[in-house]
């Protein structure tokens, strides 16, 4: 199967007893009409999405990704999904891709059309960009104010903060802002300066020989690949911990990634024009255990 790969999907409820799901599968060009004018993922963003990474036929994380898509959907008052049908639907996909090389393969829950049927679902998978140099090279990060202070996704839950949801205007609008002053990539801080995330990744720093990263939140997503990178810290005898972490922490640490399922892990070699100390030989031992996954 050539790509991109497009797979529409039917929905079913998160309770239905159904065991085969591929009669809600639909295979669609890539290039062909498929949303409607009234799709809500489009007129307003109002959807959630994954995105995993499929490396030589395997992919990546999928049972955290489709835990992580039902999380979504409870904070945004979306159809909890069917797990087994979106299992069903990832592994339909890949097992007509190509099973050489990287892809990344993203899955999509839309409210769909106001006052139509909805909800709305699809799969899409591409190949994935080269980011060899990244990972070998680094990357240069700026910090941006994010505009909350820390516990506001508690303090305003119909902020949406802790889903992944499709509006990504204001992610995107960040990476530009990094490339204007001529960085790769931002780190979003709280107004009380206090670490979050990246637009698309998430951030490990290490201090004092402990792995650390801020502990996610109803502000800050889990992140699969952090998962998958503290899996392989502790087994090589490496501790971990969630917590809190302060602007001034990450600038002083050992070293600071930036991961994310894609891109993998790559290293901060400058923060806001200021130097940070790498370890080269860890991130590509990091990169190579993420890559040979088989799950």
């Amino acid at each position: 199967m050539s790509l991109p790969f497009t797979l529409l999907i039917d929905p079913v409820p998160a309770d239905s007893e159904r065991t085969t799901f591929e009669d809600t599968f639909h295979e669609m060009e890539s290039a062909a009409p498929a949303l409607r004018v009234g799709e809500l993922s489009t007129q307003r963003g109002d959807g959630i999405f994954e995105t995993l990474s499929v490396v030589n036929g395997h992919p990546q994380e999928v049972e955290p990704h489709i835990a992580r898509l039902c999380n979504s959907a409870q904070i945004c008052d979306l159809p909890v999904p069917n797990s087994a049908q979106w299992r069903a639907a990832i592994s339909y996909a890949v097992a007509r891709l190509p099973h050489e090389g990287e892809l990344a393969l993203k899955f999509v829950l839309s409210r769909g059309v106001e006052s139509g049927p909805a909800p709305t679902a699809w799969l899409h998978a591409t190949r994935a960009a080269d980011f060899s140099a990244a990972r070998r090279n680094g990357v240069r990060v700026i910090t941006l104010d994010r505009g909350y202070p820390r516990g506001v996704a508690e303090r305003a839950p119909w902020l949406l903060m802790g889903a992944k949801t499709l509006s990504y205007a204001v992610n995107m609008a960040a990476l530009r802002e990094a490339h204007r002053r001529g960085a790769d990539d931002t780190i979003f801080l709280t107004t009380d300066d206090y670490v979050m995330e990246g637009p698309t990744s998430s951030v490990i720093l290490r201090t004092g020989g402990v792995y650390v990263t801020p502990a996610p939140s109803g502000a800050i997503l889990h992140g699969t690949t952090q998962q998958s990178m503290f899996d392989y810290l502790r087994d090589q005898g490496e501790k971990v911990e969630y917590r809190d972490v302060t602007i001034d922490e990450l600038r002083q640490a050992d070293a600071a990634w930036l991961v994310s399922s894609v891109r993998l892990a790559v290293a901060i070699t400058a923060l806001d024009g200021e130097p940070m100390r790498t370890d080269q030989p860890l991130t590509a031992a990091l990169n190579a255990y993420l890559l040979a996954r088989t799950a």
